[in-house]
């Protein structure tokens, strides 16, 4: 409906917080419309997302829950479920990944707006402007990479961004970046690593007769490909399959691990948990 919402919240777990928060909810006669929640034991956290409506305005509720809060030490959110994050997508030669999310979200499977996307190559621009996108090419090498990521953060607060997606964009990001953006940036790698990092892991692997090919998507933080992952996927091949089809296979799997991490995001089913990730998908 026009009108539902979306409750996130996290907080340290404790006895009675949906009690707290779906009986605030009814008080104001809204109707739950779905609810998930866990329960962490290691971390001692407890998450929870609420689909509720049908509600125009839901500043009544600002108040009752600044006060649960305050009460629970807890994070929390209220946004419309018809709100579209905006989204800088950054890639660099490869391009699967990129038109994946274009199409998708030019079709209405993705729910985000994308007002620019960001490359340390060209060759995207024509595509990318071609379907009203602002393009910026900016490239970089080791002395410059510190200028380019200024560009970079200028462009999120010029465009109210509110997650970069790394779409195949073959650069290692500087902790700043990573700190500055902390839990909102996403990329996508094949699930080789750590067995076969470098160039061409999919040849590496050919060599090696792997038997599963797979791709991750996660979270970006300083350690390089080791941040929070949201999702995985698998695929297995076989004796004869050459190289460059272990290379397509792959691509397909990258690009639909990555779309469903960005749409789970972008409709607020994932929580950070530490090193690991909550996803209510």
């Amino acid at each position: 409906m026009a009108n539902d919402h979306i409750l996130t919240l996290s907080c340290p777990d404790k006895p009675g917080i949906v009690h707290s928060v779906t009986g605030l909810l009814a008080q104001q006669g809204l109707n739950i419309l779905d609810l998930q929640q866990f329960s962490d034991p290691v971390s001692n956290s407890f998450f929870m997302r609420v689909h509720f409506g049908d509600a125009d305005d839901v500043s009544s509720l600002d108040k009752p829950f600044e006060d649960l809060a305050k009460d629970r030490e807890m994070t929390y959110e209220i946004r419309p479920k018809s709100y579209k994050p905006r989204i800088m997508i950054m890639v660099s030669k490869i391009e699967h990944c990129l038109n994946s999310l274009l199409f998708a979200q030019r079709t209405g499977q993705l729910a985000i707006e994308i007002p620019v996307v960001v490359s340390n190559h060209p060759e995207f621009k024509t595509l990318v402007e071609a379907q009203g996108i602002e393009f910026h090419h900016l490239p970089v090498i080791q002395a410059t990479k510190l200028d380019q990521e200024k560009q970079i953060l200028d462009l999120c607060t010029q465009h109210n961004i509110s997650l970069i997606v790394l779409a195949r964009y073959m650069q290692i990001l500087t902790p700043g970046l990573c700190t500055a953006m902390s839990g909102r940036i996403i990329n996508i790698h094949h699930s080789f690593l750590p067995s076969f990092k470098g160039a061409k892991p999919y040849h590496q692997a050919f060599d090696r007769g792997v038997k599963i090919i797979g791709a991750s998507a996660h979270f970006v933080t300083k350690d390089l490909d080791e941040g929070p992952i949201i999702e995985q996927r698998v695929v297995r091949v076989g004796h004869a399959d050459s190289a460059k089809e272990l290379v397509e296979v792959g691509s397909g799997v990258e690009s639909q691990v990555l779309g469903a991490a960005v749409k789970w995001w972008s409709e607020r089913r994932v929580f950070l948990n530490g090193g690991k990730t909550v996803v209510f998908n």
